[in-house]
């Protein structure tokens, strides 16, 4: 066979091999349009408290959606469009285009990798710099409020005033710090407990000592998981002198926070673990495509469980009342009723569970407002004043039993 022979065998065999090549790729977008059904997405993406379930439901429809449409167009239109490309260009300008087009991308990458390692160094949960209330970093626990501070900050219509005391935590102003002398009940958690979009008075803790004529002490600090929120409790808690209760926070929606690894965490033994540092371009990918393994999942419902236990431990430890607190704005989904029986069920924790009203959050804000606050802190006042006359009766009885 001559040479233009061999040229033309060479430009058919790359042809059909492109063909082949963009025909399996469309088909696998066409499979997994088919296999990702409702079930699937309910074991490897978590509900998320800041997303309405309904528009979660609607992105997952459209995912699907998406990936069908692409593999229709790779096979019926991209296909083709490289097959009459194979015919006409010769193989090795094909091979040397593809060449530069994998040295671009990867220049791209490199690029992109480079600018945002210079742009965000702070885990997803993190605030920004300049945000209120103000956060400061912290070797043990990822960050902390900062104390001594006094922050007001424009959401929606309303001036929103955050303050801390010298330890931190959050209080009606940096001058009016909590008398750790006093009989105590002590909230620990994230932005819901510790009032996000709320001025003092109208936080869970405020209206909670309001309801019991107990000082509240709101340890809480925004975007922490329950690990982080068990280990400031074990720091906080022996400064208090009388701690009546303690108070956290547990909502299956938020259970994904849990799974954080770019940030200090617990594992399920408890054991400190560092922060995960990964390339800012995979980071990227893992905040905008949240999948999670079963093994994955199954290993954060055992670690929540066991900091959840710790931390009741931590309070009965102090003569202290455990209490964890699971706000619900809409009826519970399957894997949302799967976590909240595997966590908070099964392990036997105290919890009250509250269901609100779905209207009653901030505008554009999925955080509880004024309104569902109040509600969550009458359920956790009434709860605590149930378990504070339990207490005292069985304390009198044993009492009367020895003498």
């Amino acid at each position: 066979m001559n040479r233009d022979g061999d040229l033309a065998v060479s430009q058919r065999s790359l042809q059909a091999a492109l063909e082949i090549n963009i025909t399996v790729l469309g088909i696998l977008f066409l499979a997994a349009a088919l296999l990702a059904n409702q079930s699937w997405w309910d074991r490897h993406f978590l509900p998320l408290f800041f997303f309405a379930h309904e528009k979660y439901l609607l992105s997952e429809k459209l995912a699907r959606l998406g990936m069908a449409v692409l593999g229709l167009v790779i096979i019926f239109a991209v296909r083709p469009l490289l097959g009459r490309l194979a015919r006409r260009v010769p193989a090795r300008d094909i091979a040397a285009g593809f060449l530069r087009i994998l040295l671009a991308i990867a220049l791209a990458f490199a690029v992109a990798e480079w600018s945002m390692g210079h742009k965000f160094s702070h885990a997803a949960a993190e605030s920004q710099p300049g945000e209120e209330p103000a956060r400061q970093p912290d070797a043990k626990l990822g960050w902390v409020f900062t104390p001594s501070h006094d922050g007001v900050v424009l959401a929606g219509e309303r001036w929103i005033g955050y303050s801390t005391d010298a330890r931190g935590y959050r209080v009606p102003s940096r001058y009016t710090a909590v008398d750790v002398n006093q009989p105590s009940i002590v909230f620990t958690g994230e932005s819901i407990i510790a009032g996000y979009g709320l001025n003092w008075q109208e936080t869970i803790p405020a209206q909670v000592a309001m309801a019991t004529n107990i000082q509240s002490a709101s340890i809480a600090v925004f975007g922490y998981a329950n690990d982080q929120a068990y280990l400031r409790l074990a720091t906080e808690l022996p400064r208090f002198r009388q701690p009546v209760a303690v108070v956290s926070v547990f909502t299956p929606s938020l259970f994904a926070r849990n799974l954080g690894d770019d940030r200090p965490h617990l594992d399920a033994q408890l054991n400190w673990i560092p922060a995960t540092h990964r390339l800012w371009l995979t980071s990227l990918l893992r905040f905008l495509l949240p999948y999670h393994s079963q093994a994955e999942i199954e290993y954060g419902i055992q670690a929540t469980r066991a900091q959840l236990l710790a931390t009741a431990a931590l309070a009965r430890k102090r003569g202290a009342i455990a209490l964890v607190v699971d706000p619900q704005y809409n009826p519970e989904n399957p894997v949302e009723r799967m976590l909240r029986r595997r966590i908070l069920d099964e392990s036997g924790v105290e919890y009250v569970r509250v269901m609100l009203d779905p209207s009653w959050h901030l505008k554009g804000d999925r955080h509880p407002d004024s309104r569902a606050a109040y509600v969550i802190a009458m359920a956790i006042a009434s709860k605590l004043k149930a378990d504070l006359v339990r207490k005292n009766d069985t304390a009198s009885l044993n009492g009367a039993d020895a003498n």
